[in-house]
Order: structure tokens, then C-alpha cells, then sequence
């Protein structure tokens, strides 16, 4: 019975080695590929399993960050940039003021040499009858010479003629420059008076109807006075009419000039005030101070510039007083310069849009009729295209080259 107890026992031993031998030979052997078997198109992709390579198929366009959706869902955002900070306009160096005259002359004589020549085709002619000395004296009117210069003039050049006698072209251009030149007048003080003996700064008030450019001239007189050194300080003191602070502060920028403002329809009077305080305190040359221009038929305006006018006075006394004229109004701009001279007194014209009218005449018109000289006039749009007043210049481009 024991001999058969053993004899199992050794059996089942003999049979778990065998067994183990027979799995480790298993193991160690390598496993089949699996059979070849066709993709199915219709399933989805399989999931990547880690240390799988991510490799985009080559024809499969790639996507630009904008067309990824971020995590949420949400549109992508997009950083933005801080904003800038305002850059503070250029300094301009304006063109100076002498010579600018002789620089726009040619702009001058296109517009203004029609009554030269007609003067000259008309004393040409053989016979000087009294029909002829008529059309001489209607083409200086319509050229808005006035009625008493106009025959001041022609007086003299019947004197001068007859005298003469016989008459080349050359002789006839330099009577006829030589007595338009007496007309315009050339001993009349032209300065734009900035720079008082005594005292800082210099004031200067700018008056005239509004759309005469009276702003615009404003704001171009502060660069002909820094293209010629001088510091300025403008007042906005045109308080009625929108965006007048606004157009004179850009002009004042342009060329670093500081400007005194108020709020809008306020006192003018308070403006000005301000802005000669101001001047005084940062030292400059000259105040400019732009006034409102309403129509010249209203007296309240007429009240307000006689009151700026007073106001200014507490501080120092007024330097100049310029007049602001369209010269393309002709003898509607002497009317505007009659109510605007029994108000404050005033010292010097400026005539804008001279170069958009062929009635340069209103030059002699208006001084004879105020008795103060033409100081500057306006040829264009440009922001250099103001000038200082020069006679001669100015007959020469009367009477073309």
C-alpha cells in the first residue's frame, strides 16, 4: 500500500515539471503576426496608443491656430495691444518771412496783371481822346480802385502824358509804375508792430467778419513771427463760433506756440484777458488774440470788441490792431473796414484771397479810406502763403513782366 502512495506522488511531480518546462518554451517563443486583413474605410480611426508616433498625413492640409478650438469652446482670443501713447505733434520750422512776397509774386501777377495790361493797351494808343481816358478810368473801378484814387490817378497820367509827348511801351510802364506806386504808397509804415520798447509782450488783436480768414490768418501770423525768432501765445478768444479754439490750437501746435482757451460761448473779454496774463507770466515776444467775427450789422459784437479791447488795456496797452479783409468782396470788404475802424482803432489790413481776385485795386481802396496801410496779404492756402506787404512787389505784378 505504500509502495503504491509513492509511486503516485512521484508521478504527479514528474508531471508538474513537465508542465512548467512546457510554458517557459512557450513564452520564449515569438508570437505569430497577426493575419493580413483589409482596413475598413468605414470605421473610425483608432485611437493612438502611447508611444505611437503622431504623424500627419501628407495630404491633409494643416490647420492655422485661428481654426483650433481652444478648450471651452470659445472663439480664439486675440491679444491685444496696449494702446500707444499720443505722439506729440512736430515742430514745424516755418520758411521766413522776408522775400515771400518775391516768392509768391508769380502766383500774384496771374491774377492781378490784367489791369496793368489793360492800363497799358489802352495809354498805347495813338490818339488819347476822351473816350479812351473813360475806359482808363472804368477799368480802374472795376478793379475796385475807388472813385477818388481813380481820378487822382488819371489827372495825374493826362498831365504826364501830354508832357511826354511821344510814347514807347518802356517810357509808358514806368509812368504808369511810377504813379501806381504814389497810389499805393510806399513811406507807409508796413511793420506788424511785436515788440514795444518798454515791455513783454507785444499784443496784437485780430478782428474782421467771419469767412474772411480771419482764424486761418491768425494762426499763419504766429508762424510768420516764429519763422522771424519771436515766441507767441495765441487767444482763443472767438468763443461763438464751433471749432474756432480747436482750429486756432492746431495752427499754435504746428509751430509750438501755446494756446489760452475757454469754454465754448463764453467771455471773449475773459480770454483775451487770460491769454495776456499767460504771456507775461511764461515771458513770451507776443500775444496774438483771434476775436469772434459775427456779421458787422450786429451791434452786440461791436459791444464785445470794444469791451476785449478794454479789458486787454488793464494789462498794456494794444500794439496793433489788424483788420482782417476778403479781398474778394471788393467794396462790401470797405464797408466791413468802416464799422470795424469806429470801434477799435485800427492800425493795419490784412488782405486774404488776393491771388483769387483780378481786383487788386481794393489795395489803394482801402487806404485811402482808413488812412492805415496794407500789412500783409494772404496768396493762398498754404500755411507760408501769408506775406509782409511790399509796394513795389506788389505794382510790378500789377503791371506783369
Amino acid at each position: 500500500m505504500e509502495t503504491i502512495i509513492l509511486a503516485v506522488v512521484i508521478a504527479v511531480v514528474v508531471l508538474g515539471a513537465l508542465g512548467g518546462l512546457l510554458i517557459t518554451s512557450r513564452l520564449k517563443k515569438p508570437l505569430p503576426p497577426p493575419p493580413p486583413s483589409t482596413p475598413d474605410l468605414t470605421a473610425p480611426p483608432a485611437e493612438p496608443h502611447v508611444g505611437d508616433e503622431a504623424e500627419t498625413p501628407r495630404d491633409e492640409q494643416r490647420r492655422t491656430i485661428e481654426e483650433v478650438d481652444l478648450p471651452g469652446g470659445g472663439a480664439p482670443t486675440t491679444l491685444e495691444e496696449p494702446p500707444a501713447a499720443e505722439k506729440a505733434p512736430e515742430i514745424e520750422i516755418p520758411e521766413p518771412s522776408a522775400g515771400r512776397l518775391v516768392r509768391l509774386r508769380s502766383r500774384l501777377s496771374r491774377s492781378q496783371n490784367a489791369l496793368g495790361k489793360g492800363l497799358l493797351t489802352l495809354l498805347s494808343r495813338e490818339h488819347l481822346d476822351e473816350e479812351t481816358w473813360e475806359e482808363i478810368e472804368d477799368t480802374l473801378l472795376t478793379a475796385d480802385v475807388g472813385v477818388q484814387p481813380t481820378q487822382q490817378l488819371v489827372d495825374r497820367l493826362r498831365e504826364r502824358v501830354k508832357v511826354l509827348g511821344t510814347r514807347t511801351p518802356e517810357e509808358l510802364r514806368g509812368l504808369l509804375r511810377e504813379e501806381l506806386l504814389k497810389l499805393v504808397g510806399t513811406d507807409m509804415d508796413r511793420e506788424v508792430k511785436t515788440e514795444p520798447e518798454s515791455r513783454k509782450p507785444g499784443i496784437v488783436m485780430v478782428v474782421g467778419v467771419n469767412g474772411t480768414g480771419k482764424t486761418t490768418t491768425t494762426g499763419k501770423l504766429a508762424r510768420v513771427l516764429v519763422a522771424d525768432g519771436r515766441t507767441v501765445v495765441l487767444g482763443a478768444a472767438d468763443t461763438f463760433r464751433a471749432a474756432a479754439a480747436d482750429q486756432l490750437q492746431t495752427w499754435g501746435e504746428r509751430v509750438g506756440a501755446y494756446t489760452v482757451r475757454g469754454p465754448e460761448a463764453g467771455d471773449p473779454a475773459s480770454v483775451a484777458f487770460d491769454a495776456v496774463k499767460e504771456g507775461k507770466e511764461m515771458g513770451v515776444d507776443v500775444v496774438l488774440i483771434d476775436t469772434a467775427g459775427r456779421l458787422h450789422t450786429k451791434t452786440g459784437l461791436m459791444d464785445e470788441l470794444g469791451k476785449v479791447k478794454r479789458v486787454v488795456e488793464k494789462h498794456a496797452p494794444l500794439d496793433e490792431v489788424l483788420l482782417v479783409l476778403d479781398a474778394t468782396t471788393g467794396q462790401n470788404g470797405l464797408v466791413q473796414a468802416r464799422v470795424f475802424s469806429e470801434v477799435v482803432d485800427i492800425t493795419g489790413i490784412v488782405l486774404t484771397k488776393l491771388d483769387g481776385t483780378a481786383k487788386g485795386g481794393i489795395v489803394i481802396a482801402v487806404q485811402n479810406e482808413l488812412g492805415v496801410p496794407v500789412k500783409l496779404i494772404g496768396l493762398g492756402e498754404g500755411a507760408d502763403d501769408l506775406a509782409p506787404f511790399d509796394p513795389e512787389a506788389f505794382v510790378d505784378a500789377l503791371l506783369g513782366d
